[in-house]
């Protein structure tokens, strides 16, 4: 007999509008959008601004609900946020009055799920991101790049099997955001938890993902899905070879024609 394992997420013909006047009738972010992603993969969100990048995301969380369509995690329709599915946004959102392992157990701490093991495994966490020796620190002692590995260990701790990502090193300067990048594609590589990336960069696109979904405009559909064809590991240093320009340039080309 043979057992099929559902996608780690499908998003079947959703549709998404947003409250407005009489007149206007609202926005529609999203219409007819159609997405599979499957376990442990990496996919990169590309597309212009207002295309509903973001609401996808928060569809897929849980924080806001579809009009029309389907929208399946594990196979199960998404009927609000939970620990399964752990969110990253540009901004870290950390607790400015709690230190940095206090931040990482605030999610288990909430769902009274806090015990020792999970207060072992978030000082772990804050080791692999390189913050074992700032567990006593608060958030206004750490860089940014700190916080965002702060962000990374706590939602990593609920061990959640879907990691949606949105934007998240899109204010960091360039440094930054390499050395963060690196770390992400190495705890991919070590982990494979699902991902779904949102970024308005093509490179990073390119850099991080196994797959690449460019939307269309307002509403947001899916204009093309291209597949990253490139070896792994990746490192910032493949950017400058010839396939990587061709692949990015392909990508490119198919937002443009969104602009066309």
């Amino acid at each position: 007999m043979t057992v099929t394992t559902a996608p780690a997420v499908q998003v079947q013909g959703v549709r998404r509008q947003f409250a407005g006047s009489r007149r206007s009738g609202g926005r529609v972010a999203l219409d007819g959008f159609d997405l599979t992603v499957a376990e442990g993969e990496f996919l990169c969100l590309l597309g212009p601004s207002g295309c509903g990048k973001s609401t996808l995301l928060d569809l897929l969380a849980g924080f806001s609900e579809p009009d029309g369509g389907a929208v399946l995690v594990g196979g199960e329709p998404v009927s609000g946020p939970g620990p399964d599915r752990g969110v990253l946004f540009q901004t870290p959102m950390l607790f400015p009055w709690l230190t940095a392992l206090d931040n990482v157990l605030y999610g288990p701490r909430a769902r009274g799920a806090l015990d020792d093991e999970t207060r072992e495994r978030a000082r772990e966490l804050l080791h692999t991101v390189g913050l074992g020796d700032a567990v006593d620190a608060y958030p206004h002692e750490l860089s940014g790049g700190m916080r965002h590995r702060v962000a990374f260990a706590r939602v990593l701790v609920n061990r959640p099997r879907l990691l949606l990502m949105d934007e998240p090193f899109g204010a960091l300067d360039a440094i930054t955001r390499v050395a963060l990048q690196r770390f992400l594609l190495e705890l991919w590589q070590r982990d494979r938890t699902t991902i779904v990336f949102v970024t308005h960069d093509v490179e990073e696109a390119v850099l991080l993902g196994d797959r690449v979904c460019v939307m269309s405009g307002s509403p947001g559909r899916t204009r093309a899905v291209i597949d990253v064809d490139l070896p792994r590991p990746r490192s910032i240093d493949d950017t400058e070879t010839l396939p990587f320009v061709q692949l990015k340039r392909r990508v490119r080309q198919a937002l443009e024609k969104e602009h066309a």
